[in-house]
């Protein structure tokens, strides 16, 4: 799909309104989606992930208060940055799993209910992309909707810190209601989040194989640089560094599991 203007607050579902940030690259696709959301006919709003310290993108984002709560999904600087400067314009407490990156405010954990904006926000522990990744969901409008940071993106994989974790987070996901609809944090939104974590659990198990295979071709020697060049020759060499933080997790994951 065609992703919305910068700017514009474009809604997803009546709980869900999306803002994008301008910070296009090759690791944000077409920038950070910043999500608003509230229950049909609540006055108050919850956001999450602001963004970057990106004071235009900030000021749209204040101007849909009054904020109740902002979350965050991790503490990668284009979702977490902009959260501090945000917290004081709109008078809002920030958090998230890392204690560090809450302002007046508790740290939230794996199976909390956040009550905010008329929602019941759950809460899963979902690391692999990070340690501290979550992922949130709640019902509204007779649908589940599962927000997912960089756990899973709206357009191909994400980069890996622990394969082991990622693995057991898919299967989480894996258990979510069918049709559930995902809102991630960088490209457009999922129509089905469940059959996409399927898919990547999927995908993974084909990337293991591969380096299995690369491993048997070069060796136990072999260096996570040279076994990217074989696993991912049909990607654009501008990608092999994020591509070789994930071999690497895919290495330290095959031998911690002999």
């Amino acid at each position: 799909m065609t992703h919305p203007a910068y700017g514009e607050l474009r809604e997803v579902s009546p709980a869900a309104s999306v803002l994008l940030e301008n910070n296009p690259s090759m690791m944000t696709l077409e920038g950070t989606n910043t999500w608003v959301l509230r229950a049909p006919g609540s006055d108050s709003c919850v956001v999450v992930d602001p963004g970057y310290e990106d004071v235009e993108h900030l000021e749209r984002i204040s101007a849909v208060e009054p904020v109740e709560l902002i979350l965050l999904t991790h503490h990668h600087p284009d979702h977490s940055e902009g959260a501090p400067w945000l917290a004081e314009r709109v008078g809002a407490p920030v958090r998230a799993f890392e204690a560090g990156l809450c302002l007046g405010a508790e740290p939230i954990a794996h199976d909390d209910v956040v009550t905010a904006a008329g929602l019941e926000i759950g809460v899963l522990h979902t690391p692999g992309h990070t340690d501290d990744s979550v992922t949130l969901r709640f019902d509204a409008a007779g649908r589940t909707h599962v927000l997912t940071g960089d756990t899973v993106l709206g357009r191909g994989t994400t980069v890996l810190t622990d394969l082991g974790h990622y693995l057991r987070t898919l299967k989480l996901l894996c258990a979510l209601p069918d049709g559930a609809l995902g809102l991630p944090g960088h490209g457009p939104e999922l129509a089905d989040l469940t059959a996409t974590a399927r898919e990547y659990s999927a995908h993974r198990e084909q990337r293991l194989d591969q380096v299995r295979s690369a491993l048997r071709r070069l060796g136990p020697e072999a260096t996570p640089r040279q076994v990217v060049e074989i696993v991912y020759a049909d990607v654009d060499p501008s990608l092999w560094g994020p591509a070789e933080s994930s071999v690497v997790a895919q290495l330290e994951y095959l031998n911690s599991e002999g």
